[in-house]
């Protein structure tokens, strides 16, 4: 088998690939993750509006916000949105919410404790783990930086 050098191989894969329209996608990520936010604040308006505390209705709108992605995970609009918005809908409530629910969803087939149990944190789970890691390392660097 013949060996291909960095730059032929550079050049076969610009050739191959189409350039991607940043401007755009930069343009719909902001407007569908602006959207989101908008939403997530017309959600807890909303349920002030209904005379709830703010400590109640800002955890309900996190509960809405998840509800939906999972939703509209499961119906198969969420990838729909994500194929048009990109990085938009990874604004962080919605896009876990789907990173958690997608692979529980592909893997019911095969049962809820080998495929739902065992995949649906494995996109999320990284995630959840050095997210833990992290806020343990800066939390001592606080720690010991405020007691010294």
């Amino acid at each position: 088998m013949k060996q291909i050098s960095q730059k032929d191989y550079k050049t076969m894969t610009s050739k191959a690939s189409t350039p991607s329209p940043t401007g755009k996608n930069c343009l719909l990520a902001f407007l569908v993750g602006g959207g989101i936010c908008a939403l997530g604040q017309l959600l807890g308006n909303g349920y002030r509006s209904l005379g709830w505390s703010s400590e109640i209705a800002k955890p309900m709108v996190s509960v809405t916000l998840i509800f939906l992605a999972v939703f509209l995970t499961a119906v198969g609009v969420f990838d729909k949105i994500a194929k048009h918005a990109g990085a938009g809908t990874l604004v962080p409530i919605t896009g876990f919410a789907n990173a958690v629910a997608s692979p529980a969803i592909e893997f019911k087939s095969e049962g809820y404790v080998l495929g739902v149990g065992a995949k649906m944190f494995i996109i999320a789970g990284p995630v959840i783990v050095y997210g833990t890691v992290a806020s343990v390392i800066y939390g001592v660097v606080y720690w010991i930086a405020t007691v010294c």
